[in-house]
C-alpha cells in the first residue's frame, strides 16, 4: 500500500515550484489533492491534469491565502469533494529581498500577510475538517531563519514566525491528535529562483560554495520529505523544524 493511499491533502499555492511538486508526489503515494492557486490558474489545472493522466485524484481551487474569506472557501470545496482533510502543506508564500532603507509598510503587509496571516487561516480551517484521528500540518519554512542573509530582514521575519507557528500549534493541537512541522528549504531552482535572478548569479555560486554537498536543492529533493512528514512513518513528530538545505548553514 502507498503511503498517503486514502488521505485527502491541500497544498497552497501548488500551481508550480516546491507546491507543485509536493502536490504530484502525495498523489503518486495514493493521496487525493486540492491544487490550491492564486492566480495562476492554467497552472494548477497543468498540475492536475499531470495527476489525473496517471490515475491520480486532484482537483485545483482558486484562493490567495492572504485573504480570510478565500480560504474559508479553499477548504469549504475541500470537503465538498472529498467530505474530509488529513494533510495541510502551507506551502504558499511570497519573497522579496529589500534593504532596510527601501523597507516599507506594503512590503511588509504583502509579505506578512501570505506568509504568516495565511499559514494561521489556513491551519485555522484544517482544523475544522481533520477527523478523530487527527491530521498533519506542514509549514514549508526557510533556511533563511538559519542563515540570516542581509536584505532579507521583512522576509526572514515571516518564516521565523511561522517556525514560532509550528511549535505553538504543535502543543497546541497534539491533543486532537495533530502533528505541526515546518520544512525549511534552503535555495531551490523553482520559477521563482530564477525569475528572482538567483539561478547563475553570485548568489547561488556562494550557496553553493557553502553548502557541504556543493549544490542548490531541486524541487524532488523536498518531496519525499514532505510525503514522510504527511504519512504515518513521522507518526511520532511534531513541533519540529527540518532544514533541508543541503547541510548548508
Amino acid at each position: 500500500m502507498s503511503k498517503l493511499t486514502g488521505k485527502v491533502a491541500v497544498v497552497t499555492g501548488a500551481s508550480k515550484g516546491i507546491g507543485a511538486d509536493i502536490a504530484k508526489g502525495f498523489a503518486a503515494e495514493g493521496a487525493s489533492v486540492v491544487v490550491n492557486y492564486a492566480s495562476s490558474k492554467e497552472g494548477a489545472e497543468k498540475i492536475v491534469t499531470e495527476i489525473t493522466k496517471t490515475g491520480g485524484k486532484a482537483i485545483a481551487v482558486q484562493g490567495d491565502v492572504a485573504k480570510e474569506d478565500d480560504v474559508v472557501r479553499i477548504f469549504a470545496e475541500t470537503k465538498k469533494a472529498f467530505g474530509k482533510l488529513d494533510v495541510l502543506v502551507n506551502n504558499a508564500g511570497v519573497y522579496q529581498f529589500a534593504p532596510i532603507e527601501t523597507v516599507d509598510t506594503e512590503l511588509f503587509n504583502r509579505l506578512f500577510k501570505t506568509n504568516v496571516l495565511g499559514t494561521l487561516l489556513a491551519t485555522r480551517e484544517a482544523v475544522k475538517l481533520f477527523g478523530e484521528d487527527g491530521g498533519s500540518v506542514i509549514n514549508v519554512g526557510s533556511a533563511a531563519t538559519e542563515l540570516n542573509p542581509p536584505t532579507s530582514s521583512v522576509y526572514t521575519a515571516t518564516k521565523g514566525a511561522v517556525d514560532s507557528i509550528t511549535a505553538v500549534l504543535a502543543k497546541e493541537l497534539g491533543a486532537k491528535k495533530i502533528r505541526v512541522n515546518s520544512l525549511n528549504p534552503g535555495m531551490i531552482e523553482t520559477e521563482g529562483t530564477h525569475t528572482a535572478g538567483f539561478i547563475g548569479s553570485d548568489f547561488q555560486k556562494g550557496v553553493e560554495a557553502d553548502a557541504p554537498l556543493g549544490r542548490i536543492g531541486q524541487v524532488s529533493d523536498l518531496t519525499p520529505i514532505a510525503v514522510f512528514l504527511a504519512s504515518s512513518d513521522s507518526g511520532w513528530l511534531t513541533g519540529e523544524t527540518l532544514v533541508a538545505s543541503g547541510g548548508h548553514r
